[in-house]
């Protein structure tokens, strides 16, 4: 057996592993030389495997502590288009759920007066929602709509879907969303409201929203738990 298809055999081994829960999250791969030993290769082979391996996510390689296996159990978040949590958790045939912290009609501050293009002091609805999936809270949804747009809101349509009741209900129709996705320190309130393990990052996409005549009317920070996400995005070369 030649040296392409013995790592590729060694790689396929151990994703199966992985991915059939054999090998759990965190777990230690053998040495470099107990891997030679176990699949007879030569350590060019078992090196080729690992690189495999880790460039694809299944595994980390840390210097002078080995090889260990990543949380593959990711949600495939799409940045292009414009997907509401409820559409998101359906779509995967998770078991899902959201809790309003929060509904109400403030003023705009200077912040978000700049983020939705509007004067200081419009009414604007705040929600803040918790989107739990497979009981675990892993993200936090902090939403802005300019009021004039939505004259009423409330928690049993931010607990279903507010993208539905603004399309069905109010006829409006969403068009475009403009996206920037950062990594922050979490704030006091990530850690208070969703369950970050030992992390102390957080994944922000902040979001500005446009109907289809080109009007900006939310402005959104959803702000994600680091190792549940993988952003996902299809791009062409422009000529």
């Amino acid at each position: 057996m030649e040296m392409d298809s013995k790592y590729l055999m060694i790689y396929n081994d151990i994703v199966g592993k992985i991915e059939k829960g054999k090998l759990g999250v965190n777990s230690k791969l053998p040495s470099e030389n107990e891997l030679m030993d176990i699949y007879g290769v030569s350590r060019d082979t078992v090196r080729k495997a690992l690189n495999l391996l880790e460039s694809n996510g299944y595994i980390q390689k840390i210097k002078g502590k080995g090889s260990f296996t990543l949380d593959i159990n990711r949600i495939d978040f799409p940045v292009s288009g414009i997907t509401s949590f409820k559409e998101l958790a359906q779509r995967m045939g998770k078991e899902w759920k959201t809790y309003v912290q929060k509904i109400e009609v403030i003023t705009a501050d200077g912040y978000l007066a700049e983020q939705l293009k509007i004067e200081e002091g419009r009414e604007v609805w705040e929600v803040v929602r918790v989107r739990e999936i497979d009981k675990r809270k892993i993200i936090l949804d902090k939403d802005y709509f300019i009021k004039e747009f939505i004259p009423s809101l409330t928690k049993e349509i931010c607990q279903d879907s507010i993208y539905n009741y603004l399309e069905n209900g109010l006829g409006l129709q969403i068009s475009f969303a403009k996206k920037e996705i950062t990594v922050q320190r979490a704030t006091e309130e990530d850690k208070g409201l969703l369950d970050l393990k030992n992390y102390d990052m957080v994944v922000v996409v902040k979001s500005h929203t446009y109907l289809d005549d080109a009007t900006l009317f939310q402005y959104t920070e959803s702000r994600h738990r680091p190792d549940k996400f993988r952003f996902v995005d299809f791009a062409r070369r422009q000529r």
